[in-house]
């Protein structure tokens, strides 16, 4: 791989290529990519990626209707500097609220240096129990249903694949043995995708945050990635991420119509 820095316009085409698919999710691609999520993330339906002749009321019109065929009541729609035609002016017309900001923030991998407390240890999630703790974090924090034991298994399935390839792993922070903080990443195309931080409120401000950070980093660069890509919440982890040398490039916003 080139050590050629990635530029914002490939920082930004990078963050807009980016969606999950949670496992038993549907999606459909048309004038947009439509993900339907599972009910354990309290379904409905999220959109991005418009890429679309029609204009913006017949997107958004094919969108509602995609979303209540499929039994649901709530879309979401992720903004993107790529999206044509742009629909963010229809759903405002709509009603839709405008219920998160993210940031687009990437650094270089050169050079990591996060301060880590010492009273935080990190780890790479490899077994059950480790799972069984992030979902421990994940749950309350996401406001989501807990994994069965089944589900627990899949989810097991699912990270020690993606570690296996060198593609992307979980990490879990504790403080005194507790898991208090987890986090995932995901190596595609030169970068480092940095998703699904989370750390219990009550913890907040330890550090543990920055442990988890610090270890998808370090992860992703041994992996061969050049940049970490990360979007940020304005009101959480933007702060720390600016604190740790990520650079702003740009800002998602999010909207939410009941249907």
């Amino acid at each position: 791989m080139s050590g050629r820095a990635h530029s914002t316009e490939e920082i930004l085409r990078a963050a807009a290529a980016w969606v999950w698919f949670p496992r038993d999710s549907e999606h459909i691609r048309e004038e947009l990519l439509l993900v339907r999520d599972p009910a354990r993330f309290g379904g409905g339906v999220r959109g991005s990626q418009v890429d679309s002749a029609l204009d913006p009321v017949e997107v958004v019109d094919r969108s509602l209707a995609r979303t209540k065929a499929w039994g649901e009541t709530r879309f979401t729609f992720w903004t993107s500097a790529a999206d044509s035609p742009d629909i963010e002016e229809e759903m405002l017309r709509r009603g839709a609220e405008h219920v998160d900001t993210v940031a687009v923030f990437a650094r270089s991998l050169d050079d990591i240096e996060i301060d880590v407390p010492s009273d935080v240890s990190v780890e790479v999630v490899r077994t059950l129990d480790q799972v069984r703790d992030l979902d421990g974090v994940n749950v309350p924090v996401w406001k989501q249903q807990p994994l069965d034991d089944d589900g627990l298994r899949e989810e097991l399935a699912e990270v020690t694949t993606a570690l296996a390839a060198q593609t992307g792993c979980r990490v879990l922070a504790r403080i005194d043995g507790r898991s208090v903080s987890t986090g995932g990443c995901t190596v595609e195309g030169g970068f480092v995708r940095l998703w699904g931080a989370s750390t219990l409120e009550a913890e907040r401000g330890r550090g543990a945050y920055r442990a988890v950070l610090a270890e998808r980093l370090r992860q992703g660069r041994a992996w061969g990635a050049k940049t970490a890509l990360v979007k940020g919440r304005i009101s959480t982890s933007a702060p720390i991420l600016a604190r740790a040398g990520f650079a702003h490039c740009g800002d998602e916003r999010v909207y939410r119509l009941a249907v």
